[in-house]
C-alpha cells in the first residue's frame, strides 16, 4: 500500500495528536480499497485507546468497575472514528463528545437499579461531580444552594437529584444481616405491626354495636368522642342535666365494653320496642299484692307516664300492698325520684301500703341518696 505508507501511527510514549493523525486518516481513507479501509481505521483505533482510556477513568469511583467503563468508552470512540468527519471540524473535540455521551448513556441507562427520569440521573450525575469539584475548593461539603448556583438550577432539584441516586444501588432485601448468624436478611428488619390494621376487625364490631343503642344514647357517644363536646355541652342541647349525660354514657360504655368481650351480645336494658317507645308498665294481682313492674328509664321523657300509671294503681289498689318492681330500671333521674316521691305521698294519703322492691344497684344508690330508700324500704 505504497499510497498510505506516510501514515504513521506514534509509538506508545508518543504525544498524541489526533487532530493530525485524524485528517491524515481522513485522507487515506477517501482513496484506499476496502482492505485497505480496514487497516487505516484498525491504526487509528489502536492509536486513540489511551485517548479513550482516559475519558474512562474520570467517571471511576462511581460504582462501576473500570474495565466496563473502559469498554464502554472504546464503543464511543469506534462510533467516533465511524462517524467522523473533517469538514465539521476538530476530531478530538468530537471524540470527547461521543465517549463521554456514551459512559453517561451507560450509567443512565444499564446501572441503575430503579426507573429515574432520564432528567433527575443526568442532573444526579452532575450533581456527584460538581460536589467533588466544591468539596475540593471549599475544604468541605458545599450546601445545596451552592451546589444549585454552580449548576444554575434550583435547589428543588438538587435535592430531588440526590434523593435519586439511592435508587442507583438499592439494597437487596435478601442480604444477610452483618453481626448476626447469616440466618437473618435485611428485609426482616423492616416494616413493624400495623396497629390500626389490627383494630380494623374492632372498629367494625363497634360500629354494628352502636347500631343496636338508642337514638339518644347513639347521639351523645357520636357528640362527645367525634363532635369534642362536654358533657355540659351536650346536657344543654339535649335538655336535660349534666349528670344525667354522665349516667348515660357510663352505661353505654360499659354495655359497649360488655359486648365487646361476650360472645353473646347482652341485652340492653334501657331500649324501647318500636310499638311501644320508652318506659313500660304491667300490673299483676296476686295474693294481696299489686305489683306495677317497670321496664326502661325513668327520666324526664317518662316520668309523667309513670306518676299516671301509679297514682292509677293507687286508686284501684284497695286492701292490697302496692309493690313497684324496678328490676327493669336501670336509670333513675331527678324526674324519676320525684315521681316516686310523688307516689310515697299519695299512697300515705290513701292508706295504702307502698314498697320498692329489686333495685338495680345503680338504681338503689340513687334512691338513699334521695332518702327514698328510708323512705320507701327498699328491699333487693
Amino acid at each position: 500500500m505504497p499510497a498510505h505508507d506516510d501514515v504513521q501511527v506514534p509509538g506508545e510514549h508518543a504525544l498524541e495528536d489526533l487532530d493530525a493523525v485524524a485528517m491524515a486518516y481522513a485522507e487515506s481513507f477517501a482513496t484506499a480499497t476496502p482492505t485497505e479501509r480496514a487497516v487505516l481505521r484498525d491504526q487509528l483505533t489502536r492509536f486513540c485507546l489511551p485517548f479513550a482510556g482516559r475519558l474512562a477513568r474520570r467517571y471511576r469511583g462511581r460504582g462501576e468497575p473500570l474495565e466496563d467503563l473502559e469498554q464502554v468508552a472504546r464503543l464511543g470512540l469506534v462510533k467516533a472514528i465511524d462517524r467522523y468527519d473533517p469538514e465539521r471540524g476538530s476530531f478530538t473535540a468530537y471524540a470527547v463528545i461521543t465517549i463521554s455521551g456514551e459512559i453517561k448513556r451507560h450509567f443512565r441507562d444499564k446501572t441503575w437499579g430503579v426507573h429515574v427520569p432520564r432528567r433527575i440521573q443526568d442532573l444526579s450525575l452532575e450533581v456527584g461531580h460538581a460536589s467533588v469539584v466544591l468539596t475540593n475548593s471549599l475544604s468541605r461539603h458545599p450546601t445545596i444552594a451552592e451546589l444549585a448556583a454552580r449548576l444554575e438550577v434550583t435547589e428543588r432539584a438538587v435535592l430531588d437529584a440526590m434523593e435519586s441516586s439511592a435508587g442507583y444501588t438499592p439494597a437487596s432485601l435478601n442480604a444477610p444481616v452483618s453481626g448476626g448468624d447469616g440466618a437473618a436478611e435485611f428485609g426482616d428488619l423492616l416494616g413493624s405491626a400495623d396497629g390500626d390494621l389490627e383494630l380494623i376487625d374492632d372498629k367494625i364490631t363497634v360500629g354494628r354495636l352502636l347500631l343496636r343503642l338508642p337514638a339518644r344514647e347513639r347521639q351523645m357517644l357520636a357528640m362527645r368522642f367525634y363532635g369534642n363536646r362536654t358533657q355540659a355541652e351536650i346536657a344543654a342541647e339535649m335538655g336535660i342535666s349534666q349528670m344525667h349525660v354522665s349516667r348515660l354514657l357510663s352505661r353505654a360504655l360499659a354495655w359497649l365494653r360488655e359486648a365487646m368481650l361476650s360472645d353473646v351480645v347482652p341485652r340492653w336494658e334501657g331500649a324501647a320496642r318500636p310499638d311501644q317507645p320508652g318506659m313500660q308498665m304491667s300490673v299483676t294481682r296476686a295474693a294481696g299484692l299489686l305489683t306495677v313492674a317497670v321496664h326502661g328509664e325513668i327520666d324526664r321523657d317518662t316520668a309523667d307516664r309513670l306518676r299516671m300509671g301509679l297514682r292509677h294503681a293507687i286508686c284501684t289498689a284497695g286492701a292490697d300492698h302496692l309493690v313497684i318492681d324496678l328490676a327493669g330500671v336501670p336509670l333513675v333521674d331527678a324526674a324519676g325520684v320525684a315521681v316516686l316521691l310523688d307516689a310515697a305521698s299519695a299512697a300515705s294519703v290513701a292508706e295504702v301500703p307502698l314498697s320498692l322492691r329489686r333495685a338495680q344497684p345503680y338504681v338503689a344508690r340513687i334512691l338513699a341518696v334521695s332518702g327514698l330508700a328510708a323512705l320507701l324500704g327498699v328491699r333487693r
